[in-house]
């Protein structure tokens, strides 16, 4: 199961690249243009995009900072704590985002003629879901 879920993500950014080349986005990769999907039209802080789960890569400052280069996100220092740097999407990375969507959900529509209703998507998203909660308390508790 680990293993099948560790190639569904790398098939899933595969996708992106493919959507990358389709669309002619040539200044920043999969990775990076997925961390953008999930920072989405909040603004968040860094630490909050690995507290959320969205990002667990150790180079997360690098990816940052190339996306800020490419104008696709844009920072600025917390009011409240200065330590902290706000992300937001410019226009740039929310058109961007704007066109991951509708890949989704163009991929979503052929999810039927694969055999993949609401029903079985529905169980497969709660198997998974489980599944994490007992890694995180194995990790949080130990074995019992």
């Amino acid at each position: 199961m680990v293993q099948l879920i560790e190639r569904l993500h790398r098939h899933f950014l595969d996708v992106i690249r493919a959507e990358l080349r389709r669309l002619n986005v040539e200044d920043i990769n999969a990775v990076q243009a997925l961390l953008l999907h999930n920072v989405g039209t909040e603004d968040v802080v860094i630490r909050d995009l690995k507290d959320r789960g969205y990002y667990h890569g150790s180079n997360v400052s690098y990816n940052i900072k190339k996306l800020t280069e490419t104008g696709y996100i844009a920072q600025e220092r917390s009011a409240h704590d200065r330590r902290a740097t706000r992300l937001r999407l410019t226009d740039k990375g929310l058109a961007l985002c704007e066109a991951l969507r509708a890949m989704q959900s163009r991929l979503a529509g052929l999810l039927p003629d694969q055999g993949l209703d609401d029903s079985s998507l529905s169980m497969a998203n709660g198997a998974l879901l489980r599944l994490e909660r007992a890694w995180t308390d194995h990790i949080r508790f130990g074995a019992n």
